[in-house]
């Protein structure tokens, strides 16, 4: 996902600066540090900087601190992809085809990203985990599920049958996910790519 970093923001005094401005730095800059640098490893101080913002500002948007910002930024993050995902399915007709030009992707911007932008959502939810009602936890899970209701989708206008098309969307997402983190710790794009050539293979067997 090759989006703006902190850096390329706005600064203040321009602008994006009012009120919604900073809102929305205070988002994509939170969004950009817990995929770089993980959910705990994120200090609401350094968001504040990184935006170009007060901290009395990311509590006035936030007063739910630190937690509040993370529901927002891991939202925005999954509605990127999610813009992504449909995107690179939508360019090939063949359900098959569509899923590895999916993993083609993930694999190019993660190499492009210098090996250090992957999956924010897997990141805060793994670091969560031990509190499974935590608004991270809730958020998490609803964005993989829009990610595999998107896939779900791309199947069923393909003629899979409605189960069928549910549990290869799972199982695409599943992979897909497992598979960034390994590429990501190796610094090898093969893992995505091979992920992608066997889901296409998956899907195929299916649709054919």
């Amino acid at each position: 996902m090759q989006t703006p970093t902190p850096a390329d923001l706005p600064r203040s005094g321009t602008p994006a600066a009012g009120p919604a401005g900073t809102r929305e730095r205070i988002v994509v800059a939170a969004a950009r540090l817990i995929q770089r640098q993980g959910y705990v490893g994120t200090g609401i101080k350094q968001i504040a900087q990184e935006a170009q913002a007060t901290l009395g500002s990311v509590y006035h948007f936030f007063p739910g601190g630190k937690e509040a910002v993370a529901v927002a930024a891991l939202t925005h993050s999954g509605e990127e992809f999610a813009a992504l995902l449909r995107d690179a399915l939508a360019a090939e007709d063949d359900p098959a085809a569509a899923v590895d030009a999916c993993a083609r992707l993930l694999a190019d911007a993660l190499r492009a990203s210098g090996w250090v932008d992957g999956c924010p959502v897997t990141a805060a939810a793994l670091e969560t985990i031990g509190d499974a009602d935590s608004g991270i936890q809730r958020t998490c899970a609803a964005v993989l599920r829009g990610w595999q209701d998107i896939v779900a989708d791309k199947l069923l206008a393909a003629g899979l049958p409605a189960a069928d098309a549910r549990e290869l969307a799972v199982t695409v997402i599943n992979t897909l996910e497992g598979a960034e983190v390994t590429a990501q710790i190796n610094r090898d794009t093969e893992p995505l790519l091979v992920a992608g050539r066997h889901l296409a293979r998956l899907v195929a067997a299916y649709a054919g």
